[in-house]
């Protein structure tokens, strides 16, 4: 089992996208690499803009049955990688794009998807860092969408349902496809 932490904009969304992926063993909607003398903070602190802490989804996945270049291609499909603390219509510091790794082996694939986006974007403000501390959001955050099927999300309905069944070459022409104005 491996995991990874994948900040892209709000978590609802995110975390209804990774779940469908098989290999995928749990996707859990959280708040990560903020200041370390924060401890389990709420929403509404991460909100406040003063915590530095990201909404992120914890992806367990099975690399047998799963790539981490197929969930970076998956990411990459859905998040805007040329703005700063936002994403589609959610504005703040919580909202930063991000991958954050666990494993030494895993910046190599990190940096080779995300080079094929930086080639591309003309700026490019996703954070590749390992990560520092991650804490799950309240109850009610998690599986928003199941809970909330007409919950707002900035990732399109459509491509939650599609992205995750696509090959890793169907993905990845999708993201070389992507274009940034």
């Amino acid at each position: 089992m491996e995991t990874i932490y994948l900040a892209a904009g709000c978590f609802w969304g995110a975390e209804k996208l990774f779940s469908e992926v098989h290999g995928v063993k749990s996707a859990i909607s959280g708040y990560a690499n903020g200041k370390e003398e924060i401890e389990n903070p709420s929403y509404e602190l991460v909100c406040t803009g003063t915590t530095n802490f990201k909404e992120t989804v914890k992806v367990d996945f099975d690399p047998e049955e799963v790539t981490l270049r197929k969930l970076l291609l998956i990411y990459y499909s859905v998040i805007d990688p040329t703005v700063y603390a936002q994403q589609g219509a959610d504005r703040g510091t919580q909202y930063q794009t991000g991958i954050y790794y666990t494993a030494d082996s895993q910046p190599t694939v990190i940096d080779e998807i995300s080079g094929i986006v930086k080639e591309k974007a003309p700026a490019f403000w996703v954070e590749l860092e390992p990560i520092k501390n991650f804490y799950p959001a309240e109850e009610y955050h998690q599986k928003y969408l199941d809970k909330n099927p007409g919950g707002y999300c900035h990732i399109p309905r459509a491509k939650i349902s599609e992205l995750p069944g696509k090959s890793e070459e169907e993905l990845l022409q999708i993201v070389k496809d992507l274009r940034y104005y």
